[in-house]
């Protein structure tokens, strides 16, 4: 039963966070690969939105309204799959991500009761899963759904402890859902890409600076969607597969261990982490100055 080479040409695929960044580049991807697409985001972003209105009349392609927090809306891609395409989705790409956001992240710690970047980046993926095993049982077909991790959730940083959890929660569901290729016929893989220059980096000069981003150590948005296809496709990626995309190429974690890479056997110069974690040591000297209650 086990899903094997699986060609997208004729499947119908739903991307969340479709409408900027990385899944914007493999909606495009998909649909010159023969896909019918549904984009489901916030909004489109103006480079998407003028895609999006060129091509829509001439190609398969939809666009839903998703808060990905709210799992009324995940499970209401269901309807809009068959209301477009007459069919539910037979590739799930759970893409909609952020990074440390001011409004919620470890450190500034401005939330009263949850982080909305856990429910962004680790409960929409879980549950836009479980969404999609079920609406594939009850097709009775075949799919895969791939997830966006990243090679944080490989490794460890303090300035960004809660993304890297997020990331690293992802990386251990996805090995956890191996076996529903083998009995269910569901793919379930992730891919953890380096960095990738998009607006969740570009957009923020304070960021780039602080993690020391520049162009020459950043992947594009198009050598991802690239690897999201392959991972999609080939039947030699099975189930629980978690793919690492860096500048040097692309390897399989396998579980355990793997070795490190080449690029990452240097020591970390002590000024960049310094300035890297400055704004996390500014926070806990603040609590320091603080008299005691």
């Amino acid at each position: 039963m086990q899903v094997g080479d699986f060609p997208i040409k004729d499947k119908v695929v739903v991307v969340t966070g479709g409408g900027s960044g990385i899944c914007f580049e493999f909606v495009k991807k998909a649909i010159e690969a023969g896909a019918k697409v549904l984009i489901a985001d916030l909004k489109l972003t103006t480079q998407a939105q003028t895609w999006f209105n060129e091509v829509q009349d001439k190609r398969p392609v939809a666009f839903a309204t998703c808060d990905v927090t709210k799992w009324s809306d995940l499970r209401e891609l269901v309807d809009a799959s068959r209301k477009h395409f007459n069919a539910v989705p037979d590739v799930w790409v759970p893409g909609a991500g952020v990074f440390e956001p001011k409004w919620s992240n470890f450190w500034d710690d401005l939330e009263t009761e949850r982080y909305q970047e856990v429910d962004i980046n680790v409960n929409h993926p879980i549950k836009l899963t479980r969404i999609a095993m079920q609406a594939l049982a009850e097709a009775d077909k075949k799919g895969v759904v791939l997830s966006v991790a990243s090679i944080a959730g490989l490794s460890g940083t303090y300035s960004s402890a809660l993304y890297v959890a997020t990331k690293h929660a992802v990386v251990g569901f996805t090995r956890s859902m191996a076996l529903a290729d083998k009995y269910e016929g569901i793919k379930i893989v992730t891919i953890c890409p380096g960095v990738v220059k998009t607006p969740l980096w570009t957009d923020r000069d304070d960021y780039m600076k602080q993690f020391g981003i520049s162009d020459k150590l950043s992947l594009t948005p198009e050598y991802i969607a690239d690897t999201m296809m392959d991972i999609i496709q080939q039947g030699r990626y099975p189930g629980g597969t978690v793919l690492e995309v860096r500048l040097e190429g692309t390897r399989v974690i396998h579980e355990w261990n793997n070795p490190v890479p080449e690029s990452l056997k240097a020591e970390i110069p002590k000024e960049f982490i310094e300035h890297n974690i400055a704004p996390m040591r500014a926070i806990m000297d603040s609590y320091r100055k603080k008299p005691s209650s």
